[in-house]
């Protein structure tokens, strides 16, 4: 078989909580992903659904490199990711635009990493500004720019230096419903033009089918991967998939992973931290 363009494999990741209630100087250890194995092939679309606290955001930051597993380990094309990198590009909730500069000036963030001429930057720029439907804004600055307008500047410059990997955090969840369904039509589109793999994080089921060739579903805390549901839909015959009867009974499917029992006393755990911890990664 070839080798996954990303591996999960046996991911743990720890952190130790303060609680400055018990005492001062008290921690204890609280669990965010445990045993997480999955493989993503190359040019994949896979979402990632769960509930609120479950260790999607986790599992998005150790991808992007920002913190390193407790154990485990994440491949790209065979080899160990050890922080961030050109590879791997990421888009947030929140945009992350820097307000000084122009949409075409924010999508040149990650070429000018790269070392490319300034003419180079611009062409590769515009392409992508037009890729995502904003040719003619390219010298607007964010705050002249709607919500969905910058989402698509920040998909932009995250396609703009062809990473190996698209890592999207709940990207369209500040957007209204309309805009929001109209940037999934987007982010299809751009998907088949480009072939990326694409990692999306999302806790709305229609999303993530909609969305997903395949969904992985999470656990409650501590994170884990409960199952992975292959989405086969026929996307030519409507123009309005959500309503075909198979997308009803997938959506019903995962409903149901998601609200199923617990699989183990600590799966079953859904305590908040204490109202004055703080996290912070485990020390070996």
């Amino acid at each position: 078989m070839p080798t996954p363009k990303l591996r999960f494999d046996h991911v743990h990741k720890d952190f130790t909580v303060r609680d400055d209630t018990r005492g001062r100087g008290a921690r204890t250890l609280f669990t965010a992903l445990d045993d997480f194995t999955l493989d993503v092939p190359a040019g994949e679309l896979l979402t990632v659904v769960g509930p609120s606290g479950c260790g999607k955001s986790t599992l998005l930051d150790l991808l992007a490199g920002l913190t390193q597993p407790s154990s485990g380990a994440i491949l790209l094309d065979g080899q160990p990711l050890t922080g961030p990198g050109l590879d791997r590009g990421v888009v947030f909730q929140q945009y992350a635009l820097l307000p000084w500069r122009t949409a075409r000036a924010n999508v040149e963030l990650g070429l000018e990493a790269k070392g490319l001429s300034r003419a180079r930057r611009s062409e590769i720029s515009g392409r992508y500004l037009d890729l995502v439907g904003l040719s003619g804004f390219e010298q607007r600055y964010p705050h002249e720019l709607s919500g969905g307008m910058k989402q698509r500047v920040a998909i932009a410059r995250a396609l703009a230096f062809e990473p190996e990997v698209l890592l999207m955090d709940e990207p369209f969840a500040a957007l209204d419903a309309q805009t929001r369904e109209t940037l999934q039509d987007e982010l299809l589109r751009i998907w088949r033009a480009t072939g990326t793999t694409i990692v999306f994080i999302t806790h709305g089921i229609d999303e993530a089918l909609y969305l997903g060739q395949r969904v992985a579903v999470m656990s409650p805390r501590p994170g884990r991967l409960r199952t992975v549901i292959d989405v086969d839909l026929d996307r030519s015959r409507s123009d309005d998939i959500r309503s075909d009867p198979e997308f009803g009974r997938l959506r019903h499917r995962v409903w149901t992973e998601l609200h199923s029992p617990a699989g183990t006393p600590d799966e079953a755990e859904t305590d908040l931290l204490p109202l004055h911890a703080t996290l912070e990664p485990a020390r070996a």
